[in-house]
């Protein structure tokens, strides 16, 4: 489940960055020509750098698919997760596209288009382990999560007897998982099974519960975050273009060249 669960800006922030935004950046294309899309760059298998140094990965090329789409110039910005949605407010991006979940709290801050995937949470922690996947069960434990996701968000709120530690990235808890400094992390579903079990150095890990996929925390997928002002015309923009490579499979191709599961976003 992508999980992003980024802490709302006050009013004032806001203000402030504004302050400093040069008005040559406030400006807005009608048209869309070209869209600077904030983006992580260290969440394989969605985003991350190559050894060439290179953005690759599945949200990078779905940005480039959509930009397409709206014959529109993609320019990806690469940032810290945490500072992502602080740098769409500050109008450093246009848009963001790195698995940031829909959620009702983060939409008090900024605006979403549809869902375009959607898979639940999973704890990890190393095969075999008979941990109870409860507040008591896991009472005096230390869990890693990412900071800013709705991973820390979850185990903050309903693990309240346990040590949550954070990171700036899930890989660097996926790193103390591996080095003993935590019992267990919990963290996206591919996002674990591709960045660390099916890698030399998650052997001997495994996921272990049930999957965590509850609206309140998790949201209802991920979708491209926007500023509100940009909903009506970027915002319609972007749910088209979601819609067409639904429709005509070119989200399913390039799905399938990344995921052995179907990620779509389930209609009801």
């Amino acid at each position: 489940m992508q999980r992003r669960s980024v802490i709302a800006l006050t009013a004032v922030a806001a203000l402030a960055l504004s302050a400093f935004t040069p008005p040559s950046a406030m400006a807005q294309s009608p048209e869309w020509k070209k869209i600077r899309i904030g983006v992580e760059g260290a969440y394989p298998p969605f985003s991350e750098l190559g050894a060439d140094g290179k953005l690759k990965g599945f949200e990078i090329e779905l940005a480039q698919a959509y930009c397409a789409e709206m014959k529109a110039q993609c320019v990806l910005v690469q940032q810290d997760f945490d500072g992502l949605i602080p740098a769409l407010q500050a109008r450093k991006v246009d848009a963001i596209i790195a698995s940031v979940s829909i959620t009702d709290e983060r939409k008090k801050t900024v605006a979403f288009s549809d869902p375009y995937y959607k898979t639940p949470g999973r704890f990890v922690a190393k095969a075999g382990a008979k941990f109870e996947l409860t507040p008591a069960g896991l009472k005096g434990k230390k869990i890693g999560v990412q900071s800013a996701t709705i991973f820390e968000a979850f185990t903050a709120a309903t693990f309240t007897q346990s040590e949550i530690v954070r990171y700036q990235t899930q890989d660097q808890a996926f790193l103390d998982l591996k080095a003993g400094r935590i019992d267990v992390t919990l963290a996206d579903t591919p996002a674990a099974d591709q960045g660390f079990l099916k890698k030399p150095e998650g052997k001997g890990f495994a996921f272990i519960g049930p999957a965590f996929d509850d609206p309140k925390f998790f949201g209802v997928g991920s979708g491209v975050a926007l500023r509100k002002a940009d909903e009506k015309i970027l915002g319609k923009k972007f749910n088209e273009a979601i819609a067409t490579l639904q429709a005509n499979g070119s989200f399913k191709k390039l799905a399938d060249k990344y995921f052995d599961y179907d990620i779509s976003v389930k209609k009801k």
